[in-house]
């Protein structure tokens, strides 16, 4: 039984970029213009294409449907299956997969969290593009934020339970990709290039779409391969986008199930030399994920460190009861807002700072909490420093 797609929107929902890398990545080759928004493609032993170059011709959906016809013929595959790869050929496509129940059914409460559990992975792969780090607060980052929520759900797919997200459209400039066998794009060989793959050329700035998509890939098999070697947190981890909000989000996803795969099926508008790349986890990943998670918390933490500045402000709710704090203190360096909640005695000796404007001097866990923003865990007064510089122990 053949199906075709017949509804107008869904056609004119494949963009003329994807119909164009659809077309080179299958065979076919411009060959000269067709009018004004028109090229003509060839290929040996298949019919001669017309591909458009903008969506406003009036007949723009039926000439993507006759396309749809033409490469599914061409691909011996149906209709359906052919647009589903066509309608996402210009984005970058993250698709996570859960347990291997044939029917594609989950809890409903296991679906809701493998929604917010891909959703977080993206984040975290964001978070660590602009800004690489063991620990992000959330919304840290908000262009990283910004472009996360530019992603989009697709549909779910056949089979064992599939979360699919698309990126925004991975624009394909022409000095972006230069095809080696395209006569005009050859004439920009003045840009500076680097090789991507066999059949072509890229500029060395990848747009921030595909920048995301690289990242998060690249930090879960660093993630997978530093959990089942049970290595240590290093710098070259966080650089390549492992966090604790990595790790803990692929704990979430992994524990109701029992394999769960990530894949980035990257945008043919934009083709690397592996069309597809997939992260594999199992339950026996669990375990070691969460103790590397912990590992990049415990760097994050300042075990121990010495904290003195001026009390900012005082709060707490009746006396004799504990109380929070905030000071001004310098940390590498730098002025930031240092937290910190003090029991009744420390409390005291807080009010006692402020109202002689001394510093104290504090001890206890530093976390940062925002970029300048940090709260000292386990916190206790060392002593008031007082106006001549002398300490003031308590």
């Amino acid at each position: 039984m053949r199906a075709t797609i017949l509804d107008a929107a869904a056609l004119k929902a494949v963009s003329p970029a994807a119909l164009k890398a659809y077309a080179r990545a299958a065979g076919w080759r411009q060959a000269e213009a067709y009018g004004d928004y028109s090229y003509v493609y060839v290929a040996r032993g298949r019919p001669e294409i017309i591909l458009p170059s903008i969506p406003d011709l009036g007949d723009y959906a039926n000439i993507v449907s006759r396309l749809v016809e033409i490469f599914a013929d061409a691909a011996e595959t149906d209709e359906l299956s052919l647009y589903r790869d066509l309608v996402t050929a210009d984005r970058d496509v993250v698709r996570v997969r859960a347990g291997e129940e044939s029917d594609g059914t989950i809890a409903v409460d296991d679906g809701l969290a493998l929604f917010r559990g891909t959703r977080e992975l993206v984040r975290a792969a964001a978070y660590s593009l602009w800004s690489p780090r063991p620990l992000y607060r959330a919304d840290s980052n908000r262009e990283a934020v910004k472009h996360v929520q530019g992603f989009y759900l697709g549909q779910t797919e056949q089979g064992s339970f599939t979360v699919t997200l698309l990126t925004p459209v991975v624009e394909p400039p022409v000095q972006r990709l230069l095809l080696e066998d395209d006569p005009v794009e050859r004439q920009m060989k003045d840009l500076k290039v680097m090789p991507r793959s066999s059949k072509g050329l890229v500029l060395e700035d990848d747009p921030v779409e595909r920048r995301i998509t690289k990242r998060l890939t690249g930090a879960l098999t660093a993630a997978r391969e530093a959990a089942r070697a049970a290595i240590e947190p290093t710098s070259e981890m966080v650089e390549e986008g492992v966090s604790v909000n990595l790790c803990e989000a692929l704990v979430k996803l992994i524990q109701p199930f029992s394999i769960l795969d990530v894949s980035v099926t990257w945008a043919r508008t934009l083709p690397r030399q592996t069309a597809r790349e997939t992260v594999h986890f199992s339950q026996d990943d669990v375990l070691s994920l969460q103790e590397l998670g912990q590992s990049f918390r415990n760097v994050e933490l300042r075990r121990n460190e010495p904290v003195t500045g001026n009390v900012y402000q005082l709060k707490r709710p009746k006396a004799n009861a504990p109380g929070n704090i905030a000071l001004q203190a310098s940390i590498d360096e730098q002025n930031q807002l240092v937290e910190a909640r003090l029991e009744p005695s420390d409390y005291e000796q807080a009010i006692q700072a402020h109202q002689a404007k001394a510093p104290i001097s504090m001890k206890g866990d530093l976390e940062r909490i925002g970029k300048q923003r940090w709260r000292l865990l386990n916190p206790h007064v060392v002593n008031v420093i007082s106006n001549d510089g002398e300490a003031d122990d308590r």
